[in-house]
């Protein structure tokens, strides 16, 4: 069982960067990982810890309490010089720790081999307060991560920084004794909210792999325990302010002492440590008993997450009216408590310290401008006791704030899985990739679809759904079919609208993962289905079996529509059919191009090219993603010299709802755009679909322009980009030798009129595939009635431009039409994307 390893810089038994520690290991002990938690008694100096033993710290069971082995046999290395490393920092000097940052390092690595770490949670590294020890992580997560061959296995969160917290104590900017940031392939840096990430890249220019992590409000997992006013002495009906915190000058605990004082019937309980500053809580008793105060100090209380014996800090919550943070103003960061009252349903005041509105704006609450007014005001005495005591004003302030808190616990939660994705089954070979997007009504027969497949072990298989900011219980319902699935179902979200950046992220998921494995000669494919189509039961085995076979790098499947959908159109269907034939054709010659409906890539060919590549476009003044992301990936895929496997036995069934929502976008040929823009729209109105047929008029322009579409994209096409297909006997039969030789020297000679040294990029294969097709259509139409029927036809008529174009001039003014920029009037001739 692999190993988490957390250190925390907070030297602290429980504080808020210990708790966000635990609520971001607990997704983590969920997958199996042991953790592991370093609390940095023998890191920060001024806690006065150093070197103690673990004595009566409160953490859940599922996480055990851990230091570096032999770090108090270090020699030189203590709480002395830590501190007088701190105070050359403070002066902008750098202090000399080379020998003592080796020796921590190489205990470091030592015991992260003993623990059999696999990942590493750094919370508040970057803050110098010692500056060996930062130095020392570094060098090990450099060595553990090449020794293992580790990717970014570090997760490094910094809630405190220079600039926000004592400000004073570390230097000037640009904090030249500081340990830089370092951009290493094993570390993902996370900041808490964006002015921290605004000034840390101001600080750290050149780092990468930084990402927002905000706090996360962990909803509650059990009530609160009913005897906790009874053990702690306070009366029934008695109202309660709740601070849990540390209790040290910069909290401000007074603040509270005097709101308190302005409101009869009320109680004060500190949950915090009494004794890391006895002077500061002596002072704070005097001053409850001056001001006549009920005030309970109750110690330190579990964590949220326990649910352990001793009381916790959730059940104060659940008998707290109000939880406070009236702090300093330049001492915090995020704020701990506020987000747990957040989570917890229970209101909160605070006061308005520096990065207050930078955390919290949006959200509801009494707050003390204390640099306006140092102790709280009777109008904000009057705000707090209508909080208190007014129950429609608390519901309305809970409901507002728990909706914004969990917009943003999910998007923390999204981040953290994708970025470090749970392990790999140990006999998975492969991943299906389904995006969604509001598919409720299709999402649970296409899952069924996707899990009941035959002859294949279901644990050789998993499905990765990637939520593209689903409105509709989507997520919800993929999230309980996979409560029963034997087939593992993952689901992450991808926050850029398109299913294009759907695809990719799901596909950099499954490949990250993959990457793990240690199976020498076993392929891992990456697979991409649609989540408004069916697949047939053998689609994956009977995949599979074709690029194992064929060691090809894409595998491609057959597409159908159901008969029994187009009953009573015969003309609509005669049109899809036709495409469908000549599709049938051109990809066992070729292999064709893969289509995001069902398409698998070996996952070392999927690298080898960079992956999924998003194109974008301008529509309407915005940028837009380009649709055939599926297809031009397929095309650097083979341009790279890779191998393309038709698959004819693995089958899919398309959902006929574009055509049946979209056909008079069909039949003009503008279902996916126009002018060279090739875009996907919503195609699921509520208005019924039309299903009746179409005239023979409106068949002829439909299959005009599917074949238009069809033949530069899958007969010429392939040739362009491979031009070795035409010396291959079975390519060489269809097309007859003298086509086929023709069709080379043309293809030649495009290539040397250009200058391009080859046609992947997406606008140098589309002008000499139109080029070609128009030059060539007579005889392609030919090949093509000959190998899928007479009824194939003509080539559609030309556009009309072309009628006062001498004959001997024909392929000059193709060119011109086919490169014209401005008008797009080439994009739109050839249907600007697949109809059927």
């Amino acid at each position: 069982m692999p190993a988490l390893w957390g250190v925390s810089f907070d030297a602290t038994a429980m504080s808020g960067v210990v708790v966000e520690f635990l609520k971001s290991a607990r997704s983590f002990a969920d997958q199996g990982y042991r953790v592991h938690l370093d609390l940095g008694y023998d890191i920060k100096a001024d806690k006065g810890r150093f070197f103690q033993d673990y004595r009566h710290e409160r953490v859940p069971d599922w996480v055990e309490l851990d230091r570096v082995d032999g770090i108090a046999h270090i020699a030189g290395y203590d709480s002395e010089f830590v501190a007088a490393t701190l105070e050359s920092v403070r002066r902008d000097e750098v202090p000399d720790t080379d020998r003592v940052t080796e020796a921590l390092a190489d205990a470091i690595v030592r015991t992260w081999e003993d623990r059999e770490v696999a990942l590493v949670m750094v919370e508040n590294g970057t803050l110098p307060e010692n500056v060996a020890y930062t130095k020392a992580l570094y060098r090990a997560i450099a060595r553990y991560g090449a020794a293992h061959d580790l990717g970014r296995y570090v997760l490094w969160r910094d809630h405190d920084l220079m600039w926000q917290s004592e400000p004073a104590k570390y230097g000037s900017f640009p904090y030249p004794a500081t340990p830089p940031m370092v951009n290493s392939p094993h570390i993902h840096y996370f900041a808490l909210h964006d002015e921290a990430r605004r000034r840390t890249l101001e600080w750290m220019p050149q780092l990468r792999n930084l990402d927002l992590l905000p706090n996360t409000f962990t909803e509650p997992d059990r009530p609160g325990r009913p005897d906790f006013l009874q053990h702690h002495g306070i009366a029934p009906g008695t109202k309660i302010i709740a601070r849990f915190t540390r209790i040290i000058p910069q909290k401000r605990i007074d603040r509270d002492l005097h709101l308190v004082a302005r409101l009869p019937g009320t109680c004060l309980f500190v949950a915090g440590d009494t004794e890391e500053d006895p002077a500061e809580t002596r002072k704070l008793r005097e001053l409850a008993e001056e001001l006549r105060v009920p005030v309970v100090f109750g110690g330190v209380l579990e964590p949220c997450e326990s649910a352990g014996p001793g009381f916790s800090v959730r059940d104060l919550l659940a008998h707290a009216d109000v939880v406070s943070f009236l702090t300093s103003y330049d001492y915090e960061s995020f704020g701990n408590p506020v987000g747990e009252a957040i989570a917890a349903g229970v209101p909160y005041i605070a006061s308005r310290y520096a990065l207050y509105d930078t955390v919290y704006a949006g959200y509801e609450a009494p707050v003390l401008d204390i640099l306006e007014h140092d102790l709280p005001t009777p109008e904000f005495a009057r705000q707090v006791h209508e909080l208190m005591t007014n129950a429609e004003r608390r519901a309305e302030v809970v409901a507002h704030n728990s909706k914004l808190g969990t917009h943003t616990r999910e998007a923390a939660t999204d981040l953290v899985s994708t970025l470090f994705p749970p392990a790999m089954g140990p006999q998975v070979r492969l991943s299906v990739v389904l995006p969604v997007f509001d598919e409720a009504a299709n999402i649970e027969t296409v899952l069924r679809s996707l899990r009941d497949q035959e002859d294949i072990d279901p644990a050789t298989y998993e499905i990765v759904l990637v939520d593209n900011n689903s409105t509709d219980d989507t997520v919800e319902i993929a999230r309980r079919f996979a409560g029963t699935s034997p087939v593992e179902i993952h689901v992450i979200s991808e926050r850029e609208q398109g299913v294009a950046c759907a695809r990719s992220a799901g596909m950099e998921f499954a490949a990250r993962r993959s990457r793990n494995r240690k199976d020498p000669g076993v392929r891992f494919y990456l697979v991409s289905a649609d989540a408004d189509c069916r697949v047939d039961r053998r689609w994956l085995v009977e995949l599979l079996a074709v690029m194992d076979k064929d060691k090809a790098a894409i595998g491609v499947c057959d597409y159908y529509y159901n008969a029994e959908h187009f009953v009573g159109r015969p003309r609509l269907w005669d049109a899809i059919q036709r495409t469908l034939r000549c599709r049938a054709v051109t990809f066992s010659l070729f292999g064709g191009f893969p289509d995001g409906k069902g398409f698998a890539v070996e996952r070392e060919a999927y690298e080898d090219v960079g992956g999924i590549e998003i194109f974008y476009q301008l529509q309407h003044g915005k940028f837009v993603n380009h649709l055939s992301d599926d297809w031009d990936f397929g095309i650097k895929v083979a341009g790279s010299g890779h191998d393309i496997a038709y698959a004819p036995k693995s089958r899919v069934e398309i959902n006929p709802r574009r055509v049946d929502h979209a056909i008079d976008e069909v039949i003009s040929g503008r279902a996916y755009g126009s002018d060279g823009i090739i875009v996907m729209r919503d195609i699921r109105p509520e208005a019924p679909p039309k299903t009746t047929d179409l005239t023979e008029a409106e068949a002829l322009q439909a299959w005009e322009f599917s074949i238009k579409d069809f033949t530069p994209k899958n007969t010429v096409l392939p040739v362009l980009l491979t031009p070795s297909f035409l010396d291959e006997d079975a390519v060489i039969a269809f097309f007859g030798e003298e086509l086929a030789a023709r069709l080379a020297t043309r293809i030649a000679e495009i290539k040397a009129e250009t200058s391009v040294v080859d046609f992947l990029p997406i606008h140098s294969y589309k002008t000499p595939s139109y080029r070609l097709y128009l030059e060539f259509r007579d005889e392609i139409f030919a090949r093509l009635r000959a190998a899928a029927g007479e009824d194939i036809g003509y080539p559609p008529p030309l556009p009309e431009c072309f009628d006062a174009v001498p004959e001997d001039r024909f392929a000059e003014f193709v060119k011109y039409y086919c490169e014209d920029r401005e008008s797009g009037e080439a994009h739109n001739y050839f249907g600007n994307g697949g109809v059927f």
